[in-house]
């Protein structure tokens, strides 16, 4: 039988979820385009969280993903925090696994790609097939980065989109499956479903039934960081 990283991610988070006690207030910086992550963390019913939402605008009022934008939302960090400033936060998430990816930060924020790492190191992950809607260029620096961090890439497959990444349909991330080879799909241990702005919590059970492999996408690894630092 096929085990599933949703399931064990989903168990980790409930667990943490379960042993909170009182509500605990997360913080989440959103780039300003992005309509998915507040659409997603709520369907998980983590009840004893309260999401509070800041919008990160780039400075060059843009949303087609390029270094320029990325290099704005880094701009926009501090101000957003400043919106959060006054409340009782545990933690606070920066919901672009881009940006976590490409530019370092000097703020106390946990990336939706820290995110990614830490749910991938707690899970036992080491050999990941990367998913992303990106254009090539910023998958294969994912890619990289993701090597550079202790991880293998068995193989890397992206839509190439730089925009519109809400539009991405289920059956485009599925496939994305038949840019891996049998090789590939067989040497991974997991699937990484990388952007929080592409809807993914739709397609995870589907992609898992076909590869059996468990799966892991920025918004569930959000969830995971945010009940850990909850619980912290």
């Amino acid at each position: 039988m096929a085990y599933a990283m949703t399931d064990q991610i989903l168990t980790l988070i409930r667990r943490e979820h379960d042993a909170t006690i009182g509500l605990r207030h997360i913080g989440v910086l959103v780039p300003w385009a992005n309509t998915v992550v507040e659409s997603e963390l709520p369907r998980l019913g983590l009840t004893h969280i309260v999401w509070h939402y800041a919008r990160l605008v780039p400075d060059n009022q843009g949303t087609a993903l390029d270094d320029s934008f990325l290099q704005g939302l880094v701009r926009a960090v501090p101000g957003a925090l400043g919106q959060l400033s006054r409340l009782p936060l545990a933690a606070v998430l920066l919901a672009c696994t881009s940006v976590g990816f490409s530019y370092p930060l000097d703020v106390r924020v946990v990336s939706a790609f820290d995110a990614l790492l830490a749910g991938l190191r707690r899970l036992g992950a080491r050999r990941v097939l990367l998913l992303t809607p990106y254009p090539d260029h910023l998958a294969e620096r994912e890619a990289k980065a993701l090597e550079a961090q202790g991880q293998t890439v068995v193989g890397h497959a992206s839509l190439g989109c730089d925009d519109g990444f809400a539009e991405v349909t289920s059956d485009q991330i599925l496939g994305l499956l038949g840019r891996f080879t049998r090789a590939a799909l067989a040497d991974a241990d997991a699937l990484v479903l990388s952007c929080t702005a592409w809807p993914t919590l739709d397609v995870v059970e589907a992609l898992e039934a076909r590869t059996d492999r468990p799966v892991i996408s920025s918004n569930l690894a959000l969830a995971l960081a945010a009940m850990s630092q909850a619980v912290a």
